[in-house]
């Protein structure tokens, strides 16, 4: 009788730790980010050589259209971190996408199947040889921010766009370290709600690798101090590759997620870090006011729902994570270049 008993348990734990390969194929490619728009449709952007794809879900991610070619940017930066990135405005939608020389094109959506270059976004020429970059948008404003060398050391530049990105204002010095430079190889990551601006970056600050949150209330005319996330420190000679996310929820609480060390930690504006899993490249999205988070746990994607219940949706990297409903949330990743999909129960 134990050993029946015993051999049920294994059952349901070697279960529970698999996935149900319920995912979807999107493309081929890496470096998938992901936008919702006002109607509700979920549009997928990534990089697939000197290829800028594109594809759009009208039915609450259940299915992909055929991904179609927004254009072709040689030197296209698309790994590590680096790949276009997509926003939403009330004017439409934007991407932009780095090159390996370091500048920084944007593109508009004329219609359906049909994405036109628009400008440059960077003023200075071949300033962002990082390719590490980050967009995000909120009725008439978009915002981007990348890591710019134009001072002699990465510091966090933006700019921002009040015309669906057709045109792209002059460059923002937003913060630079006084150490000389802020951790060169982690993403970092804007989020724009109404007027307001918020960056997560990570610093390189007195021997520390931390987590540092830079806001402003202006529409990114002007910026505040930069806030250190978290009560510890990763004293760290060399980068970890790995930035966060940042979400806003509907009460009006910014939330973060951070890698330090081998963990990955969450954490409340002025408020102490929990540790929520072992592993890298975490991001999150708010549903209803309660936080799913997303990760790397060893070579597979991890999603935590707002329970604390992990599901494994299988071998993959570079999580993103988008809400359908107050029901189900969106994830897309990478694995073995190719852009998968799954829409997770919460």
């Amino acid at each position: 009788m134990k050993s029946i008993i015993f051999i049920s348990i294994a059952i349901i734990a070697f279960s529970c730790s698999q996935p149900n390969h319920e995912r979807n194929s999107i493309g081929d490619g890496e470096m998938p980010n992901i936008t919702r728009d006002q109607s509700g449709n979920i549009h997928v952007v990534y990089g697939d050589g000197q290829k800028i794809l594109y594809a759009v879900s009208t039915n609450e991610g259940k299915s992909f259209s055929s991904p179609i070619v927004v254009s072709s940017l040689p030197g296209l930066a698309a790994s590590h971190m680096r790949g276009p990135q997509i926003a939403a405005t009330s004017k439409g939608l934007i991407i932009t996408a780095c090159t390996e020389q370091g500048n920084i094109y944007s593109f508009i959506q004329e219609s359906a199947n049909k994405w036109v270059p628009s400008v440059r976004v960077n003023d200075v020429d071949t300033i962002a040889k990082e390719n590490l970059m980050s967009l995000s948008a909120d009725g008439e404003l978009a915002f981007a921010i990348w890591q710019d060398l134009r001072g002699g050391q990465n510091a966090i530049y933006g700019s921002r766009s009040m015309d669906g990105g057709r045109t792209w204002e002059r460059n923002k010095l937003i913060y630079a370290s006084p150490d000389g430079s802020v951790c060169e190889c982690c993403k970092p990551t804007v989020l724009v709600r109404g007027n307001d601006v918020h960056i997560l970056f990570r610093n390189s600050l007195d021997g520390n690798r931390d987590m540092y949150l830079i806001e402003s209330s202006d529409g990114g005319n002007s910026f505040g101090q930069a806030q250190k996330l978290g009560t510890g420190s990763w004293a760290l000679k060399g980068c970890p590759m790995d930035g966060g996310n940042i979400v806003l929820t509907s009460a009006g609480t910014i939330e973060t997620v951070w890698r330090r060390k081998n963990m990955v930690y969450a954490a409340e504006k002025n408020k102490q870090e929990q540790e929520i899993g072992e592993g890298k490249s975490c991001t999150m999205e708010t549903v209803n006011n309660k936080n799913v988070y997303a990760w790397i746990d060893g070579e597979n994607v991890i999603v935590m729902k707002p329970q604390g219940m992990k599901k494994n949706l299988g071998p993959g990297s570079m999580p993103v994570l988008k809400a359908l409903n107050n029901e189900h949330v969106l994830c897309v990743w990478e694995d073995d270049r190719r852009i998968y999909s799954e829409v997770v129960a919460l």
